[in-house]
């Protein structure tokens, strides 16, 4: 088997998308009611922020706080369900290559940037940027972005309940499947950040395959 068909290995249905997002990009795409959205981390260490909204109605969208208190943990593993602020189910994790994912890091902004890193990080790309330019092609805004999750993305809690950002527990070609149990919106940033480990100070691209 080809490193290219290992990609698509273990998923039922046919491919109905297939695509390459290049690092630093934004991604937006409709996955219906059934189908699974493979995200595959090409070259490995490379955060994927991720937002889901209802297809037809915005209104509703990926909620953290919802899913987190549902399942009573930070971390997403395999089996866990991302829940709307209407309380419903929208994905669940089928299926993941690492241990966990992240969903209190956020998104990095120019703002963040600038305090974290310095001042001349402020015209550096963000995740935010990213999201503003997929929504502003569904109609949606800057108050439409809410606490995301970030997918390969290695955030621990220490003891004294600080928060790190550290260098991400993937690999080149490693795999998470999402199934869709409502028809949603899912909006990506292939990460920009380029000024701690959570890319490996190196973004690359990632491929999104969905399969009816």
């Amino acid at each position: 088997m080809t490193t290219e068909d290992s990609y698509l290995a273990g998923l039922s249905g046919a491919v109905v998308h297939d695509e390459v997002v290049p690092a630093r990009a934004p991604w937006m795409h409709r996955v219906n009611a059934g189908e699974t959205l493979r995200i595959v981390d090409l070259g490995g260490n490379q955060s994927v922020d991720f937002l889901l909204y209802a297809a037809d109605d915005d209104a509703e969208r990926y909620s953290a706080q919802d899913t987190i208190a549902a399942q009573a943990n930070i971390f997403l593993r395999t089996g866990s369900v991302l829940l709307s602020n209407e309380g419903r189910p929208m994905m669940t994790i089928t299926d993941t290559a690492v241990d966990y994912h992240d969903t209190i890091g956020g998104a990095c902004s120019c703002e963040s940037n600038t305090l974290r890193y310095g001042h001349h990080t402020k015209s550096h790309h963000a995740c935010v940027d990213n999201f503003l330019e997929a929504n502003l092609r569904a109609g949606r805004g800057k108050r439409d972005i809410v606490s995301n999750i970030n997918f390969f993305m290695n955030v621990p809690v220490e003891a004294d309940g600080a928060l790190g950002i550290v260098d991400g527990i993937s690999a080149p070609g490693l795999t998470v499947d999402l199934r869709a149990e409502m028809d949603v919106t899912v909006v990506v940033s292939n990460c920009p950040q380029m000024n701690n480990p959570c890319n490996g100070f190196d973004p690359t691209p990632v491929r999104m395959i969905v399969a009816a």
